[in-house]
């Protein structure tokens, strides 16, 4: 290379150093040796329904910032990108608009990039310290890009109408507001994104999001806890752990949602224990168990062993409303999709609830009976003993105590939401509702022999080198 060219293109490389610079913020943001890996997942992720939920410096606002300016200006690395873009960034007031979200967005937003600001109160030259109403932003592409700033205290009727390509929460917003956007993004196939710290307790953000009841593919959530944030020393972590309580470290600390009870299974990892499906062995294949019910839904999973010992739980049939020929017909529906034993007689063989063997004045016959009739032998001998069944699934959650771990298919959505909010009532027992999957999860778990540590047996060389070592004691007079 001739030494022209080598100075062309070092000054190719000054004039876009030169020009990132001038992007501040947004040009460093997760560069360099230091990134963090949960902004990154959030910005990567393709669902059209994506939360944060993390403590105060985890973070979060800052991936909800970026997010909304690098679809603004056209430049977001994940996503397909579009021109004209709107959106709205929603606080809970305009005092926290101003201080959070819109703090945020002018700090990655390059003023060159700004075409015009609406302010609501304050200057425009000066916007930081005002409430703005709209900031009109160059898009690559050619066009003109709005962000609008809404707060949740203006009441629902203010977010009627518009047609918007996303909407980002800061902070967890009511319920009706947070209807009437969805609404809003419908048009165009836009995006939700949400970046919260949850301390509300059990809102329709934990039922809908956090534990996705309704079984939506496109939502997506995760927590970001300070210890995510590479960007805060331990040090730091340090002092602001040791002036708050326990309660207030689950949702300041680790983004947790404070729900009052603890979690039964707080083990429980869906970044772990919720694994892609796979083609089982037949030789892996232990039982099916059945929790029934007829209101009440019923709840069935299929259960395969390997030869570790580990669990894994390969399908699923959770249905409420429906009679036992109804269940009887799904379930061997699933059997012969996924290829599940029978006997010689074609008939399968499940766990059940001791329940199902008791006749109701409603009915002749038992539901352990009935399901007989239709090709399913059910042993209704479980072990029932609920504090007992939850030790031992326990057990199999804890990760690298040498013994057994329990995997769940991502397609057994109704156990791993169950597994999510499963938490203690009052002393020992487990509050009583949406517990079907872990009743008969427990069924299965202690019908199974108590697992152990591997004993480290000695090979037949270090035995015989033992027993020379006894032989030769003896002979020195040696015990």
């Amino acid at each position: 290379m001739q030494r022209e060219d080598i100075v062309k293109r070092l000054l190719a490389i000054e004039n876009e150093q030169k020009k990132r610079r001038g992007n501040g913020a947004l040009a460093a943001y997760n560069t360099g040796r230091k990134k963090h890996k949960k902004q990154l997942a959030f910005h990567k992720c393709k669902k059209r329904n994506r939360w944060v939920f993390g403590g105060n410096r985890s973070g979060k606002t800052e991936c909800g910032a970026v997010e909304a300016v690098w679809m603004l200006r056209g430049i977001h690395p994940y996503r397909k990108n579009r021109k004209d873009v709107f959106g709205w960034a929603v606080s809970l007031s305009q005092q926290v608009q101003r201080d959070v979200a819109q703090s945020k967005i002018l700090k990655y937003l390059p003023p060159s990039w700004i075409v015009d600001i609406t302010m609501l109160s304050g200057r425009k030259d000066a916007p930081a310290g005002g409430v703005i109403d709209q900031i009109k932003i160059k898009n690559v592409f050619g066009g003109i890009s709005t962000l609008g700033f809404k707060s949740c205290d203006q009441g629902r009727e203010k977010f009627q109408g518009s047609s918007l390509d996303f909407v980002w929460f800061d902070e967890e917003p009511p319920k009706d507001i947070y209807e009437e956007c969805v609404m809003r993004v419908m048009d165009k196939r836009g995006d939700i994104f949400g970046t919260m710290t949850p301390l509300k307790g059990e809102t329709f953000i934990y039922n809908e999001i956090y534990l996705n009841r309704r079984n939506n593919p496109e939502v997506w959530s995760e927590f970001v806890s300070w210890e995510d944030n590479p960007y805060l020393s331990r040090k730091e972590i340090a002092l602001m752990a040791a002036s708050m309580d326990d309660a207030t470290l689950d949702a300041r600390r680790y983004g947790k949602f404070s729900l009052g009870t603890g979690l039964v299974y707080p083990e429980f990892d869906r970044a772990v224990h919720v694994i892609p499906p796979f083609d089982v062995p037949p030789d892996w294949q232990a039982n099916i168990s059945i929790d029934p019910g007829l209101n009440n839904p019923l709840s069935a999973h299929w259960y395969a062993v390997d030869f570790d010992g580990n669990i894994y739980v390969v399908a699923e049939h959770f249905a409420a409303g429906k009679d036992i020929d109804y269940h009887a017909d799904c379930i061997r529906d699933i059997s012969r999709r996924i290829g599940w034993k029978t006997d010689l007689k074609g008939r399968l063989s499940a766990l059940i609830d001791s329940a199902a063997k008791q006749r109701t004045l409603a009915s002749v016959k038992s539901v352990a009976e009935l399901f007989s009739e239709k090709g399913i032998l059910v042993n209704a001998n479980v072990n029932k003993d609920v504090f007992s069944g939850i030790c031992r699934v326990k057990e199999y959650l804890k990760r690298g105590n040498g013994l057994p771990d329990i995997y769940i298919f991502e397609n057994c959505v109704n156990m791993i939401s169950e597994f999510m909010g499963y938490r203690w009532a009052e002393g020992d027992s487990p509050v009583k509702k949406d517990d079907h999957c872990m009743d008969e999860l427990r069924y299965f778990v202690m019908s199974r022999p108590k697992p152990k540590e591997e004993e480290r047996t000695e090979g037949a060389l270090m035995q015989d080198k033992m027993r020379r070592i006894r032989r030769l004691n003896v002979k020195l007079g040696r015990r």
